[in-house]
């Protein structure tokens, strides 16, 4: 998703399906026509095929990994014990199933993030080294806006149902009618919960996305200034109010409150470096766009990305929390992904 000149723009959904298996986040989420089920296509490989747009649906709605996986397990339990020969759409039916369930795990987490030690940030979906590079570069960069984590982040100040209504409307092309029986609104109240979405969302976003070069060279400039220390350099790359959001979990020792403006983000990576505390570091994926990836004995320990607006960082988001850390990417797996 990109916003230009105030307005939210489609998903990546709508370009064509890319070849990427069913856990990378890499799909294509537009509506399908009906699937038609010869005799010998059993329940369990009509979920499998709706299983990658399904999960690229969780995962928007919940901000987790695992939540989202959870999710689809209950989909797949709730399918099985259907007679499915008797549904003519299978899609609908899953699709719905999978954002009733989501709409409820996420009511929960809300009231559990209450409690939650400092700032909540998304779950990755994948972490990579290395770009995919036999996918087409816009299609990745397109998928890595729409799953970054300043838009991830962004779609936790909608309430459940605004963010079910925009994501059916924008990511799955449904109709106001369909959106409506699904979430159990009027037509026109749908659209209300759509428009506030949206206004939200442009209200917090970037009206500009950078160029996907310049958003790695500006991370790159301000990884080498963070293992220096160097503080009046990392200030020069940041806008005077940017903010550094730490997810720690309570498990680790992570600010609990975003820090705000350049020169305390300049002096907290100035400490850092002068404690000898300084991680190894490289650049490399989260979600498909560019992040820092800080190694602990091989394996990884935390991760930043960041968020441009005009030319210098004006967020940071570091994921410390080690539950949240996938246990499969080290120094030593070139290449690996979730």
């Amino acid at each position: 998703m990109k916003l230009v000149n105030g307005q939210i723009f489609s998903f990546a959904a709508h370009a064509a399906p890319t070849t990427a298996g069913p856990c990378s986040g890499k799909v294509a989420l537009s509506r399908q026509p009906a699937l038609r089920r010869p005799a010998r296509m059993n329940a369990e490989t009509i979920f499998q095929t709706h299983r990658p747009r399904l999960l690229a649906l969780a995962y928007r709605m919940l901000g987790s990994r695992a939540d989202a996986e959870d999710v689809l397990q209950d989909a797949w339990l709730r399918w099985a014990g259907n007679d499915t020969a008797d549904i003519r759409d299978a899609e609908a039916w899953l699709v719905t199933a999978t954002t009733r369930l989501s709409l409820d795990r996420l009511r929960a987490a809300k009231r559990e993030r209450q409690r939650y030690v400092g700032p909540w940030l998304p779950e990755p979906l994948q972490v990579e080294l290395a770009a995919d590079t036999a996918a087409d570069p816009a299609q990745i960069h397109a998928v890595a806006n729409e799953v970054s984590f300043a838009f991830l982040t962004l779609l936790e100040q909608l309430s459940p149902d605004e963010r079910a209504a925009f994501l059916l409307k924008e990511a799955f092309d449904h109709d106001y009618r369909q959106i409506g029986s699904l979430l159990g609104h009027s037509e026109a109240n749908c659209r209300q919960l759509v428009r506030r979405a949206k206004q939200r969302l442009q209200a917090g976003a970037p009206r500009f996305q950078p160029a996907p070069t310049q958003h790695r060279q500006l991370l790159q400039r301000f990884m080498e200034a963070a293992q220096r220390g160097d503080s009046p350099a990392i200030q020069a790359l940041l806008h005077a109010n940017a903010t550094q959001f730490s997810d720690g979990g309570g498990i680790v020792t992570a600010a609990i409150r975003p820090l705000l403006g350049a020169e305390r983000i300049g002096r907290l990576y100035w400490a850092i470096a002068r404690r000898g505390a300084a991680l190894p570091a490289q650049l490399g994926y989260v979600n498909g766009e560019p992040a820092i990836l800080r190694f602990a004995d091989g394996k990884l320990a935390s991760f930043t990305t960041i968020e441009v607006v005009d030319g210098r960082i004006s967020a940071l988001y570091s994921m410390l929390n080690p539950e949240k850390l996938p246990q499969l990417v080290t120094t030593d797996a070139a290449g690996a992904s979730l």
